[in-house]
């Protein structure tokens, strides 16, 4: 195993390769991926380019390549991944966390910032749990319910909820959105499946993440319809719902959110490329004057 093919640098060269129809940055994906089989950060790979793998980590490194070459996306090969700054686990069960769905994770911790005490929120569709863990972690007195359809994904999210130590403020459920009797949420955050079902199946992901948690329907928002349905009832007066959209989706999903609570400050938030990626719809407190707005 002395030889210079198993050092860093002839590995990562080889991974390179290997990746490049399967990937559009394999360097970066061979450096992750090495870096997980090392045990080191990514930093520390590239400042050791003589340090020689083992056996063990010689073969990790094929069978993973392996993996990749064969469609399977990085964070499930590596079986985490990072979102808000936080290490979530990860299985093919759930989707993986995309950096966009982080402006949902700021907004509502600012709402919550200028809402102080004792709040109760749900994230619907929770998946790997990282919306309704990062509010846990970042809001010491939040206490959230997550929801999701899959019992593998709500395992999943529970063993992040202890991994990040606030599982006696995560609670899990199994259900259709929210479950029957859930009422007066102070926040409701949602990432639901709101690809329309004929562009997922021409996107990269179709199949290998789950359909479960992407197909959103014809126009791709039927779930999020449903959701809307619920909030008039869901949604305490002066609460906030948080709902990430398809670009292209903000004109429609906002005059749905504005039919379905026509007392709240209905807003689109933009993506940092300037898109359309959050529906922002904060109720009116009870007894306050509409037309002074919220």
């Amino acid at each position: 195993m002395g030889s210079k093919i198993n050092r860093i640098a002839s590995c990562l060269q080889q991974a390179n390769q290997r990746l490049r129809a399967h990937t559009e940055t394999p360097y970066l994906d061979a450096q992750v991926l090495l870096a997980h089989i090392l045990g080191e950060p990514r930093a520390w790979v590239l400042a050791h380019p003589e340090i020689e793998l083992s056996h063990a980590q010689s073969l990790a490194l094929e069978q993973s390549l392996g993996q990749l070459e064969t469609g399977e996306p990085l964070p499930y090969v590596l079986g985490h991944w990072e979102f808000f700054g936080l290490d979530f686990e990860l299985s093919p069960a759930t989707l993986i966390p995309r950096p966009e769905t982080e402006l949902l994770v700021e907004q509502a911790l600012a709402w919550l910032r200028l809402h102080p005490g004792p709040r109760k929120a749900a994230d619907v569709g929770a998946g790997s749990g990282c919306i309704a863990v990062s509010l846990a972690v970042h809001t010491p007195n939040l206490v959230v319910l997550a929801t999701d359809l899959s019992p593998e994904a709500l395992e999943v999210a529970g063993r992040n909820s202890r991994r990040h130590a606030v599982a006696e403020r995560v609670a899990l459920a199994q259900c259709d959105l929210l479950p029957k009797g859930e009422v007066d949420f102070d926040l409701i955050c949602a990432n639901l499946p709101y690809i329309p079902t004929a562009t997922l199946r021409e996107l990269e992901v179709y199949e290998k993440e789950p359909t479960l948690a992407l197909d959103g329907g014809e126009d791709g928002l039927d779930v999020i319809r449903r959701l809307l349905k619920l909030a008039p009832v869901a949604l305490a007066p002066g609460g906030l719902l948080l709902v990430e959209i398809e670009a292209t989706q903000g004109e429609a999903a906002r005059r749905l959110a504005q039919e379905a609570l026509p007392d709240a400050e209905v807003r689109l938030i933009q993506d940092l490329a300037g898109r359309d990626r959050l529906v922002r719809v904060e109720r009116r407190p009870t007894g306050s004057d509409p037309g002074r707005g919220p």
